[in-house]
C-alpha cells in the first residue's frame, strides 16, 4: 500500500495502528508533511518509520532516475504530488516484474477517476475504501476515519459560513452549558485530541478528536489516560513475536538441551541456589548462592536468568522489547517488556525446576571477604527455594516458625527438614555478613542511603482500595540488594574493558550544590549541618542528623537530598570520558543493569555485550553483532526516555489510587481521613506536610481563597478568621486581627484532614487541611515511635496478612484476568509489591516536583 500526501497527512493515527504493516511511504508525501504540518508530525510519521514493528519503508521517488516527474506549467503543486506518487507506485509495480499488485490511496476524487484503471496491477482508491475492502474489522480505525472525515465536512461548512476562516469561533460557556443540559454535548470525558495548527493570531489550538479513553474518575479511564500521557502503547504481542516463543505445554515440557549441558556450567548438583523476592513475584530475574570451597575461602554466585538465550537479536519480540524498553508497573497491573511465557515461566528463576543462567561468581578470602577471582559465564541452575522477603528476615532472626511458610519444607521428614534448614539458615546469614562488608566497603567512599517510605495499597474484592499500609525495609533488602550491586559493578568493569566504545553503562552526576540550600536550612532548624563538598560528607552528615526523639526527621532529611540529586542515565562509554562514568550514589567508578533482564532492555544489551566480551577472551568469534557507540547512544536516550515515562505512570498511578481510596471516604466524619503530619518546608501562604501514615506530601494552606488566616486555640483546634501572615526562614506566624497567633515551625508534628480536590480538567489531588497545631495521637502514630525492632516486627506480620488477603481476593477475579491474558498476553493483577519494590523512594517526592527531578532508587540502583 502507497499513500498520498493527503492521506499521510490526515490520517497518520490510523497508519500508525499496529494491523498496518509494509506501507511504502514516498519521500513526496513525507516532505509535504514536514512543510505543511510541521515538525512534530513529520517526526511521529519519522518515528513510524524508524519502528522496525510496522515494517514501512521510505522510498526517495524524487530521486530515482524513472520515478522523478518534473512538475508541468500551471500544475498545482498538489496535482504534481499526486502524479509524482502515482509514477513511483507504476515504477514500482514494473520493478517487481509486474508481480505484486500495488494499491495507491488518496483522497483525490480525480485522481481516483484518471489512475484508478489505467495501469493492470496498480489500483487507485479512497482511504475509505481502503479500510472497508481490507480492514473491516478494524472497528477503532473505521470510527477514527469516520471522526476525521467528519472534522474535515464541518471545517469545510464553516470556513463557508465564516467567510473564509478555517475554524469557527468556540462555542460560548452558556451554550455549552445549555448543550450539556440538552444532551447535545457530552461532559466530562477523557478524550484524545491532536493539535493541528495555531494560528498566531488565535488563543485557542486548531485541531480534531482521536478517540475516548473513557469516563472521568472510572478507574480503566484514568489508567488509559496515564498511558497515554506518558506514550506507553499495551498493545497485545503480536503472533509472529509469539511464535517466536519456546513451547512450555504439559504435553510438551521444555528441557535443558543436551547442546546446552556441554556448553554451559552446570550447577545443579553442586551449588544451594534459591532466589529472596517480593511475596508473589512471577518474574523472579535473581538468584544467589553461597559456599564454602575446599581451600577454606567461600564462593558467592549471582546467577542472572538468561534472557537473550530466547531473545535473538533483531527478531521480532528483540524488536518488541527494545520499543518498549521496560516493564510497566502500575498499582493494580503491569505490563510486561517480554511474553509471559518468558517473564513468567522459562526465564522465571522458578524453585524446584532447570533454567538457563548467567553467573557472576567470585572467590572470597574467608575472613576479610576480599574478592580473589571472578568468573563469568553461562550455567544451568535449579532453584532449591523461592523465597519472599519477609519469610528469610525470619530465618536470620532465628525465628523457625516461618519455615511452615515455606513450600519447599512441606513434604520433609523431620531429619532432612532440619538438616535443609541448618543449611538455608547458614547460607542466608553468610550471605549477610558478606553484604554488610561490601556495603561498609561502598560507605567509606560515600555511598548514599536515600530511603523513602513505602507504601502498599491494598484492594478488597471488587478492586476498590481497602487501604495503604506503610512498610518497614527489611536487612534481606540490603542483602538482596548489594549482591545486585556487587554483581552490575564487576559487569561494568567486564564489558568496558573488552569493549571501551561502545559499552552500556550507568552514570549518576554530582547535583548542583545550590540544589542542596533548603536542604541545609532545613538541617539548620534542628541543629545539623549538612556537608555536601562530597557524596562521602553528605553520607556522614545525614547518619549524624538524627533527632533521638523523632525519627521521621532523618527521614525526611533523607527525602530533601534524593530530590537535590540528578537523574541517573544509561549512556554508551563511547561518549564521554571515563572520569564521567562515576556513579555518585552507589559510589563506583564503573556501573551497569545486568541483573533484570526480564523487566528491562538495558539489561539485555549488557548480557550480550557480556557474551561477547567472554567470547573475545577465549579468541572465539563473537556471534552477535554489537551496536556502535552512535547507535548505542541513541539507544540509550530512547531507554532514558521509557525509563521516565515509567516512573511517571508508576507515580501517577500511586497518587491515582490514593485520591480514589480517600475519594470514598468522608474526610468530617471518616477516622482514617485525620492523621498525624510534619511540616518539612514553609511556604509564602502555607506549609507543606508530610503524612507517615500514608507516605503522602502535599500542600496544607494557612490562608484560604477567602483571604481568612487559621487560627488555632488552646486545646489546639484552628479555625478560619481575618489576619495576616508573617514567614521566616523556618517558621511560619499566623495572626488574626484580635490579636491571636500560632506559629509553625519546621518538623512541627500537626493533625492534618485529609480530601481529596477534584477537578474537571486535570487528576484529582490530595488535599490537606491542618485541624489541629497539635500532634494527633493514635495507636499507628504510637507505633511509628517506638524503636525499628518493635515496628518491624508487627509491621511485618501487617503487611504480610494484608498482601494474603488481597491475593485471596484477586483469585475471585481469576477468570477476568484470563480473559485479559487472553487478550493482551500481559500480566495483570498480583503486582502491587514489585510495584512498590520499584518505587520505593517515590512515595517522598512532592507533588509539584518536575518531572525532570525524578531520581534513582538507590536501594534497587
Amino acid at each position: 500500500m502507497i499513500p498520498d500526501w493527503k492521506v499521510v497527512q490526515d490520517y497518520l493515527e490510523i497508519l500508525e495502528f499496529p494491523e498496518l504493516k509494509g506501507i511504502i511511504f514516498m519521500q513526496t508525501a513525507c516532505q509535504t508533511v514536514q512543510h505543511q504540518r510541521g515538525r512534530r508530525q513529520y517526526n511521529k510519521l519519522r518515528n513510524l518509520l524508524k519502528d522496525t514493528r510496522h515494517d514501512c519503508i521510505l522510498f526517495a521517488n524524487e530521486f530515482q532516475q524513472y520515478c522523478y516527474l518534473p512538475r508541468e506549467r500551471g500544475e498545482s503543486m498538489e496535482k504534481w504530488q499526486t502524479r509524482s506518487i502515482y509514477n513511483a507506485a507504476v515504477w514500482y509495480y514494473h520493478h517487481c516484474q509486474d508481480r505484486m499488485p500495488i494499491l495507491m490511496v488518496t483522497e483525490d476524487e480525480e485522481a481516483i477517476q484518471q489512475y484508478g484503471s489505467e495501469t493492470e496491477g496498480v489500483f487507485v482508491i479512497s482511504f475509505k475504501n481502503y479500510l472497508d475492502n481490507f480492514w473491516p474489522d478494524l472497528k477503532a480505525a473505521h470510527e477514527l476515519c469516520d471522526s476525521i472525515l467528519q472534522s474535515r465536512r464541518e471545517r469545510e461548512n464553516e470556513s463557508q459560513e465564516s467567510h473564509g476562516k478555517e475554524y469557527a469561533e468556540h462555542l460560548p460557556l452558556e451554550v455549552l452549558e445549555a448543550g450539556i443540559k440538552s444532551g447535545r454535548y457530552i461532559q466530562d470525558f477523557r478524550v484524545v485530541v491532536r493539535i493541528d495548527s495555531w494560528e498566531s493570531t488565535s488563543v485557542y489550538p486548531n485541531g480534531h478528536f482521536v478517540r475516548v479513553l473513557g469516563r472521568i474518575g472510572d478507574l480503566e479511564g484514568e489508567i488509559a489516560t496515564i498511558l497515554v500521557e506518558n506514550s506507553i502503547s499495551v498493545v497485545p504481542f503480536s503472533e509472529a513475536q509469539m511464535c517466536e516463543m519456546p513451547v512450555n505445554t504439559p504435553e510438551n515440557p521444555w528441557k535443558v538441551s543436551p547442546e546446552e549441558e556441554r556448553e554451559r556450567k552446570d550447577l545443579r548438583k553442586t551449588h544451594l541456589v534459591f532466589s529472596i523476592d517480593p511475596k508473589g513475584c512471577e518474574d523472579v530475574d535473581d538468584t544467589l548462592s553461597v559456599r564454602t570451597l575446599n581451600n577454606g575461602n567461600l564462593e558467592l554466585g549471582v546467577h542472572i536468568a538468561d534472557v537473550t538465550h530466547f531473545v535473538a537479536p533483531n527478531s521480532y519480540i528483540d524488536i518488541e522489547a527494545r520499543t518498549r524498553a521496560t516493564t510497566y508497573y502500575l498499582a493494580d497491573r503491569r505490563y510486561d517488556m517480554l511474553p509471559s511465557i518468558l517473564s513468567a515461566d522459562l526465564c522465571s528463576l522458578l524453585g524446584g525446576v532447570d533454567r538457563y543462567a548467567v553467573s557472576v561468581i567470585w572467590e572470597l578470602d574467608k575472613t576479610s571477604y576480599e574478592i580473589k577471582k571472578v568468573w563469568y559465564g553461562r550455567t544451568i541452575i535449579r532453584s532449591a527455594y523461592k523465597l519472599f522477603y519477609e519469610a528469610a528476615q525470619e530465618l536470620l532472626d532465628g525465628n523457625f516458625n516461618i519455615v511452615d511458610d515455606i513450600p519447599e519444607f512441606r513434604d520433609l521428614d523431620e531429619k532432612s527438614r532440619q538438616a535443609k534448614l541448618e543449611e538455608l539458615v547458614w547460607a542466608i546469614g553468610k550471605l549477610t555478613d558478606i553484604a554488610r562488608h561490601v556495603r561498609a566497603k561502598r560507605n567509606r567512599c560515600g555511598a548514599l542511603e536515600l530511603e523513602g517510605v513505602e507504601v502498599r495499597v491494598q484492594l478488597d474484592e471488587k478492586k476498590n482500595i481497602h487501604d495503604l499500609i506503610p512498610k518497614q525495609p527489611l536487612e534481606v533488602h540490603e542483602t538482596v540488594a548489594e549482591c545486585m550491586i556487587l554483581a552490575n559493578h564487576w559487569v561494568a568493569k567486564k564489558i568496558w574493558e573488552s569493549f571501551p566504545h561502545q559499552a552500556l553503562l550507568r552514570q549518576h552526576p554530582p547535583p548542583h550544590q545550590e540544589f542542596f540550600s533548603e536542604l541545609q536550612e532545613c538541617a539548620k532548624a534542628k541543629g545539623f549541618f549538612i556537608d555536601t563538598r562530597s557524596n562521602k560528607t553528605l553520607a556522614d552528615s545525614l547518619d549524624n542528623a538524627n533527632d533521638p526523639n523523632d525519627p521521621i526527621v532523618n527521614r525526611l532529611l533523607r527525602s530533601m537530598a534524593t530530590q537535590a540529586m540528578s537523574n541517573a542515565l544509561y549512556f554508551s562509554t563511547g561518549s564521554c570520558a571515563e572520569e564521567e562514568f562515576h556513579h555518585y550514589g552507589l559510589a563506583l567508578d564503573k556501573y551497569t543493569h545486568f541483573t533484570s533482564p526480564i523487566r528491562r532492555y538495558s539489561d539485555i544489551i549488557v548480557h550480550r555485550l557480556l557474551m561477547a566480551a567472554i567470547s573475545k577472551d577465549k579468541k572465539m568469534e563473537i556471534k552477535d553483532s554489537l551496536f556502535s557507540n552512535k547507535d548505542l547512544e541513541e539507544l540509550c536516550r530512547h531507554i532514558n526516555n521509557r525509563n521516565r515515562a515509567a516512573q511517571h505512570s508508576q507515580k501517577q498511578s500511586t497518587e491515582l489510587f490514593q485520591c480514589m481510596y480517600f475519594k470514598e471516604k468522608d474526610p468530617e466524619n471518616e477516622e482514617r481521613c485525620i492523621s498525624d503530619g510534619v511540616i518539612y518546608s514553609i511556604r509564602t501562604n502555607g506549609v507543606l506536610v508530610f503524612i507517615p501514615r500514608f507516605g503522602i506530601k502535599s500542600a496544607a494552606y494557612l490562608k484560604n481563597k477567602d483571604g481568612l488566616v487559621i487560627s488555632c486555640g488552646p486545646d489546639g483546634h484552628s479555625e478560619w478568621k481575618p489576619g495576616s501572615l508573617q514567614r521566616f526562614q523556618n517558621k511560619i506566624t499566623s495572626t488574626t486581627t484580635g490579636g491571636e497567633s500560632v506559629t509553625f515551625h519546621l518538623f512541627d508534628h500537626v493533625t492534618v484532614r485529609i480530601s481529596v480536590q477534584a477537578s474537571r480538567c486535570h487528576s484529582d489531588r490530595i488535599r490537606l487541611e491542618i485541624i489541629s497545631n497539635k500532634p494527633y495521637l493514635t495507636p499507628d502514630a504510637e507505633l511509628f515511635h517506638q524503636s525499628s525492632l518493635v515496628l518491624k516486627s508487627d509491621l511485618v506480620k501487617e503487611v504480610t496478612r494484608s498482601v494474603e488477603e488481597a491475593q485471596l481476593a484477586q483469585e475471585v477475579k481469576v477468570n477476568v484476568l484470563q480473559e485479559d491474558y487472553q487478550k493482551y498476553c500481559q500480566t495483570k493483577g498480583r503486582s502491587l509489591y514489585a510495584l512498590l519494590e520499584e518505587i520505593r523512594d517515590l512515595a517522598l517526592l512532592d507533588v509539584s516536583n518536575s518531572y525532570g527531578m525524578m531520581h534513582p532508587t538507590f536501594r534497587s540502583p
